[in-house]
């Protein structure tokens, strides 16, 4: 089954898994997947991510999620730009999520970074979604 935005079907799966109290969830694999799970890991809103072969040629994402005294570690997830409706944004431009509390991941020609990495660098992209 072809799917049209597998991001946006990895960020729902992430807050399902979230609001099922899940350990783990897992997701196709794609690269631009695996570049949104490095932020996210780095920026420790889940604890980590391997990449699993389902079948020669295919592989999933087991993705590890976290929990902070009781409640998960990822408040609200949004897909900001949609295969339909793009978001690009100039560098000043960038938007700031909860005064800086949350992040903003944003593609750009330089690679996935997010909001404050994009405004130090100078660089605006296309908002893919953002975290608090």
């Amino acid at each position: 089954m072809s799917m049209n935005d597998p991001i946006s079907d990895m960020l729902t799966r992430i807050r399902n898994g979230l609001k099922a109290r899940k350990e783990t969830i897992t997701c196709p694999s794609s690269k631009i997947l695996r570049n949104i799970l490095d932020l996210l890991v780095r920026e420790g809103y889940i604890k980590s991510f391997s990449v699993r072969p389902v079948r020669t040629g295919i592989n999933e994402l087991l993705i590890e999620l976290k929990y902070f005294d009781g409640g998960p570690a990822i408040k609200i997830i949004k897909r900001i730009s949609t295969p339909g409706r793009r978001s690009y944004a100039a560098s000043d431009k960038l938007p700031t999520i909860y005064n800086g509390l949350g992040i903003a991941l944003i593609s750009t020609s330089k690679g996935l970074m997010t909001d404050l990495e994009a405004r130090s660098n100078n660089l605006g992209g296309e908002i893919l979604c953002t975290i608090y």
